[in-house]
């Protein structure tokens, strides 16, 4: 992906607390991410992070599944508004549905997972279900994962994982904060490396280029 002249421009999809969302608008205050958050979109009005868009001034909406007749119609909907908003990335940040990925948006749509994938990931991993399924294994290591994504869950090619050591002790509770600690610092990263045009894709292989665009 080539590095643009401007602030990255960011469409950041939730379905809960949004505290990705708060995560990159503190990034992007300090200077440590050059993006610009053009559009949030819920799945749903409860979620307490379409309260964050509306602090910072940010248009923001309810799009929800159930108001279509089908995921396809749910998706395109969405990226109508995406499009409408002139955004070069679409960030999924705790955003609980599955789309279907336009042909326009192919590699430029990215997530981050709370495990190292490919372990512990698919449909039905999320939120604390893979914390304990982490503890219920007994692996050693965990983590999180920046991937791009495609039309399968937790599928596209990886751009950037951090490793969180499980400790003897933890629980669910304690794990996920660890683990969101790492989030906080490789989401901003991944975005960063796409700003700066230094994400190369080559089939799944994601290459990171040391010197910038």
């Amino acid at each position: 992906m080539s590095a643009v002249s401007r602030p990255l421009r960011l469409a950041v999809l939730i379905s809960g607390t949004g505290r990705s969302l708060k995560n990159m608008l503190e990034r992007i205050a300090a200077g440590q991410l050059a993006a610009d958050i053009r559009l949030v979109i819920s799945s749903t009005p409860k979620a307490r992070g379409l309260q964050y868009a509306q602090e910072a001034g940010i248009p923001h909406e309810v799009i929800q599944l159930e108001s279509f007749p089908s995921r396809e119609e749910f998706s395109r909907a969405i990226f109508d508004r995406c499009r409408a908003a002139q955004v070069d990335v679409v960030a999924l940040a705790g955003f609980l549905k599955q789309l279907t990925i336009p042909e326009d948006f192919v590699n430029r749509v990215v997530n981050i997972h709370p495990a190292l994938i490919p372990a512990f990931c698919g449909h039905g991993f999320y939120g604390h279900r893979v914390h304990q399924a982490v503890l219920d294994y007994g692996v050693k290591l965990t983590g999180c994962t920046v991937h791009f994504v495609d039309n399968e869950y937790d599928h596209g090619p990886v751009i950037l994982q951090k490793a969180v050591a499980v400790l003897d002790d933890d629980t669910p509770d304690t794990l996920a904060a660890r683990v969101f600690a790492a989030e906080c610092e490789a989401y901003p990263e991944a975005l960063q490396l796409i700003a700066e045009g230094r994400v190369a894709i080559e089939g799944r292989r994601v290459r990171i280029r040391k010197n910038k665009d």
